[in-house]
C-alpha cells in the first residue's frame, strides 16, 4: 500500500514537471487605467414640454437668493454641460434683485445662454416692475455678471404716474430706477 502511494506521488510529480503551467500575469504596480478623454465634449440636445397647469420651470439661484425664475410652455436645449444654450417658448421671467424689487417680463421666446451667462427675451417684450413701471421693447437682455437689464428696439417705459419715455435702447438696474435711455 505504501508503495502504491509512493508511485502515485512520483507519477504526479513527473506529470507536473512534464506539463508546467505558465506563470500567471500579475498586474504591474503602475497607475490604474483611466478612461480615455474624448476629443470633443459630449453635446446634449434636450427638449421638453409643459402644460398650462405645469409649465416648464428654470431658475437661477445664488446662495439663498433666486435671481430669476423662468416659466415656459416648452424648451429645447443644446450644448455641453456648463455651456448649454436653451430656447424657451411663451416665456415669463421674474427677475429679482437683492433688495426685493422684481421685474416680470413676458415674450414669445426666451434664450438662456450658459456661456454668456445671460437670459434674453425676444420678439416683443412686455414687462412690469414691482413699483408699477411698465416696459416694452423688442429684445431684453439680463446679464448675470452685472445684474443689469439691456433693452433694444422701440423702447417705451411708463411710470405709475403716466410719465412716458421712448428710445431705441436702454440700460438699467432691475428696479428700473437707474435707467439710461438712448
Amino acid at each position: 500500500m505504501r508503495s502504491r502511494r509512493a508511485v502515485a506521488a512520483i507519477v504526479l510529480l513527473l506529470g507536473a514537471a512534464c506539463n508546467p503551467q505558465p506563470p500567471k500575469a500579475t498586474p504591474s504596480p503602475s497607475a490604474p487605467a483611466r478612461p480615455r478623454a474624448t476629443a470633443t465634449p459630449l453635446v446634449l440636445k434636450i427638449t421638453g414640454r409643459g402644460t398650462a397647469n405645469r409649465p416648464v420651470r428654470l431658475f437661477q439661484q445664488v446662495h439663498n437668493h433666486i435671481e430669476y425664475d423662468l416659466l415656459a410652455s416648452s424648451y429645447e436645449s443644446k450644448g455641453p454641460q456648463g455651456a448649454a444654450f436653451g430656447v424657451f417658448q411663451d416665456a415669463r421671467v421674474t427677475f429679482r434683485d437683492t433688495k426685493g424689487s422684481t421685474v416680470v417680463a413676458r415674450a414669445p421666446r426666451a434664450i438662456v445662454d450658459q456661456s454668456a451667462n445671460t437670459v434674453t427675451l425676444v420678439d416683443g417684450v412686455h414687462a412690469r416692475t414691482s413699483s408699477g413701471m411698465t416696459l416694452e421693447c423688442t429684445q431684453l437682455v439680463y446679464e448675470h455678471a452685472t445684474g443689469m437689464l439691456h433693452g433694444t428696439g422701440n423702447v417705451v417705459v411708463t411710470d405709475p404716474k403716466g410719465f412716458r419715455a421712448t428710445g431705441s435702447s436702454f440700460d438699467s438696474d432691475l428696479s428700473l430706477t437707474h435707467i439710461r435711455m438712448r
